[in-house]
């Protein structure tokens, strides 16, 4: 990060006085047509209505990102590495102008497919895992991940019933496979492997896919209110200040705090 060891220490005392009052990052993960979409628009609407202020996040939608990935991925001239970095580049710029705003004034943020995206996918791709994690560095652990569970074969199903599957979404890139349909059946196979091992690591809380929409809404409805936050000081202390570092700060103010004043004296 850079810093010298006064200003560590104050931005540091900083994050301990905010851990009481910072928002709550909730990650929904999971196999395609797992039905977490679905399920973090229900938790999304049920946060809302106990009166929480919720902001939604979306895998790889950075408008900085988002132009040259879709060009290259049209074009078919991605490799797993380049893949990689560019999903690696948009969380960042998302983690820094979207997501660590908004937990750091109170809301909760509720992810549509998050980090452990890219350590399911990427290693299905081949890719080492400490490389994949390496291009995430600092990292930002959510306070809860709900995992849909689903058989490959479940998952291959209903996403054929939608749409066909895309050059990258089947893994074509990768398998070989002419047949997009048979190619996603092999290349979500790899991903779910991946997925299983990453919810043992890091104790996903499993929801069953193969419910009910209701019942899966009060499983994760009962899962999140007895569940805890993650502390910051434990799992996030690098990612919340080398964001902190990036922001001209003032002594015991939010960063949120100095904009609105600066707002407030650009309109006098």
């Amino acid at each position: 990060m850079g810093l010298d060891k006064a200003e560590e220490i104050r931005l540091r005392a900083l994050l301990r006085r905010q851990e009481k009052t910072r928002g709550f990052l909730v990650a929904f993960e999971g196999p395609d047509s797992s039905g977490k979409t679905t399920q973090r628009k229900l938790f999304k609407a049920w946060m809302r209505s106990v009166g929480h202020d919720v902001v939604t996040y979306r895998w790889n939608s950075s408008p900085m990102i988002t132009p040259i990935f879709k060009a290259r991925k049209l074009a078919h001239s991605l490799s797993p590495q380049e893949y990689c970095i560019l999903s690696a580049a948009s969380f960042r710029h998302q983690l820094e102008t979207e997501i660590l705003p908004a937990l750091w004034s109170g809301k909760v943020v509720v992810a549509d497919q998050f980090l452990f995206t890219a350590l399911a996918r990427d290693t299905a791709r081949g890719l080492d895992l400490n490389w994949v994690m390496n291009a995430y560095v600092p990292l930002l652990w959510p306070d809860q991940v709900f995992y849909f569970s689903l058989p490959p074969e479940i998952s291959s199903e209903r996403t054929r019933a939608n749409k066909k599957p895309g050059f990258y979404a089947s893994g074509q890139d990768v398998t070989h496979i002419a047949d997009p349909n048979k190619s996603h059946l092999q290349f979500v196979s790899r991903v779910i492997q991946e997925y299983e091992a990453l919810a043992k690591i890091f104790q996903f809380l499993k929801v069953d896919a193969r419910q009910t929409i209701y019942e899966q809404h009060r499983t994760i409805r009962q899962l999140f209110m007895t569940g805890e936050r993650r502390s910051w000081a434990e799992w996030n202390t690098e990612a919340v200040l080398s964001w902190l570092a990036g922001r001209a700060g003032i002594p015991n103010v939010e960063p949120e705090k100095k904009e609105r004043r600066e707002k407030t004296k650009a309109e006098e």
